[in-house]
């Protein structure tokens, strides 16, 4: 893990999604409420829910379910008081893994706000200046730790307020993030996002599949015969979605979910092994090798080691 330290013109509604309008019952704020901070929650599944991204920076706290986050080339796992600030187009999803029959009515809180016109007010408001480095963070994503009941109070005191006391409030938990000592950046690529629709839909369907069905994984020519390209473009248009080549995406996804079987269970690795799609255990201790840098063994005592698990 990394080391944690570490006059305007009206603004428009963000664009959380190209394709849904904002409506209330989606989980948006009131037209009413307009202004340059808006306030969202929903559960999931969702329409809101896919891999997407927007030209707002988004700071997300997830408040039920545990599952899979994917912001840029991150992946990893996430549980209540998982809270994230993704900046402007970093594309980003999550993933809910142990949904109660019917869905959930409130996973995420969400608070979104626009660059320009705080780094325009920083040119003049010599306090705001103390946000910027934040922001230039969030390009890569940050992941807050022991922020959950602060950031949840956060939530509902900024989307309870209006006007100047809503600004207020606002800048009070941008203060409050900027100076936090720990967190960690997530994504290493600066991706290049797809900008359409169309394709965005393609990689969120892509993502889906392979979240869900670990074992039964499509090929990526299986893959680029079902869109309708060859294998290199596919590879190409996967790896500038995602930041990652299609292989290194699915073996990120499955080590990520054998880790969570390791630190919540004591079934045996082989087991463990085949279920999150592996074909054999000497690649899957290669591979889970490559990306957590030991092997399932290894894991598995520095976690018993770490929070005093006995299974």
């Amino acid at each position: 893990m990394p080391a944690r330290h570490r006059t305007l013109p009206r603004q428009r509604l963000p664009e959380l999604e190209h394709d849904y309008s904002r409506s209330p019952s989606l989980g948006y704020e009131s037209p009413r409420n307009e202004g340059l901070i808006h306030c969202l929650e929903h559960g999931f599944p969702t329409p809101l829910a896919r891999w997407h991204y927007h030209d707002e920076y988004e700071l997300h706290l997830i408040v039920a379910t545990s599952g899979k986050a994917f912001v840029g080339d991150y992946i990893g796992s996430f549980q209540p008081g998982h809270l994230v600030l993704t900046g402007p187009r970093l594309p980003h999803n999550w993933i809910s893994l142990d949904l109660p029959e019917g869905g959930i009515a409130q996973r995420d809180l969400v608070i979104q706000f626009p660059h320009e016109p705080i780094a325009q007010a920083a040119v003049h408001i010599r306090e705001l200046e103390e946000v910027l480095p934040l922001l230039e963070r969030a390009r890569n994503g940050i992941e807050f730790f022991g922020l959950s009941d602060r950031a949840t109070a956060q939530w509902h005191r900024i989307k309870a307020a209006r006007g100047l006391a809503r600004f207020a409030a606002f800048c009070d938990f941008l203060s409050e993030l900027a100076r936090w000592p720990d967190y960690r950046l997530l994504s290493n690529a600066q991706l290049q996002s797809v900008d359409n629709d169309a394709q965005l839909d393609q990689i969120d369907g892509i993502v889906s599949r392979i979240t869900d069905n670990l074992t039964q994984t499509p090929s990526a020519a299986e893959l680029a015969a079902e869109l309708g390209m060859s294998e290199s473009r596919f590879s190409r248009f996967f790896r500038r979605a995602t930041g990652n080549t299609f292989t290194d995406f699915v073996n990120q996804v499955r080590v990520n979910r054998a880790c969570q079987l390791l630190m919540e269970s004591d079934r045996y690795i082989t087991d463990i092994c085949y279920e999150v799609g592996f074909n054999n255990v000497a690649n899957f201790n290669r591979r889970f090798l490559d990306v957590k840098g030991m092997t399932p063994s290894e894991f598995r005592r520095q976690v018993d080691t770490r929070f005093g698990i006995r299974h």
